[in-house]
């Protein structure tokens, strides 16, 4: 594990489109998908992550609370599953069954959908406006698995309230921390090392 921080996509930054297969339904999720949504909410996470782990029970009550809402949410996990197959689409699927996931999980088997968006570390958050420019790139909250801060998810909630009632978020954001992506070998990122 090599504790990764986000990159901090610029604000501003346009939401790159993507293709994915969703590891539940099989059906394909793109940008389209969510045109109907105010906002967009993109996670890159996994299974086997402890900092992911951490923050699940987290993840799919942000699902549950929002899935009335003007907020679109996909989960996106971009990990080499030959060399962790607890990251597999199977797997994956096991794992948003179980935690009764309200939104799509989709598996990035050619990692490039991880790096168009700079994905760096598990759980990486990205919040889009009605525009589709990103307001917001940082942490879930103030919580990882040894600090004993409890999981609140206020910082993404806190961006997620502005947007969806069209107030200005604050420009000072905290990276969120993870493990970094397992990039398969050879298709690691300029930006990541």
């Amino acid at each position: 594990m090599v504790l990764t921080a986000s990159t901090m996509l610029p604000l501003g930054t346009q939401a790159p489109d993507f293709h994915l297969p969703e590891v539940v339904s099989g059906e394909t999720i793109s940008l389209a998908t969510f045109a109907h949504k105010k906002a967009l909410l993109v996670m890159f996470i996994c299974q086997h992550c402890p900092f992911v782990k951490h923050i699940q029970t987290e993840l799919a009550l942000l699902g549950k609370d929002y899935s009335s809402s003007d907020l679109g949410i996909v989960a996106i996990s971009a990990n080499d599953a030959e060399k962790y197959p607890d990251d597999a689409p199977e797997s994956l699927k096991a794992m948003a069954i179980e935690l009764d996931f309200q939104f799509p999980l989709c598996y990035d088997a050619t990692q490039e959908t991880a790096k168009i968006y700079t994905a760096a570390c598990t759980p990486d958050f990205f919040v889009f406006d009605a525009e589709r420019q990103l307001a917001y790139r940082g942490q879930l909250d103030d919580s990882r698995p040894s600090n004993g801060q409890p999981v609140t998810g206020a910082d993404l909630r806190r961006a997620i309230a502005a947007i969806l009632a069209n107030q200005p978020i604050t420009e000072e954001q905290k990276p969120s921390i993870g493990c970094n992506i397992k990039w398969k070998p050879g298709n690691e990122p300029s930006y990541f090392g």
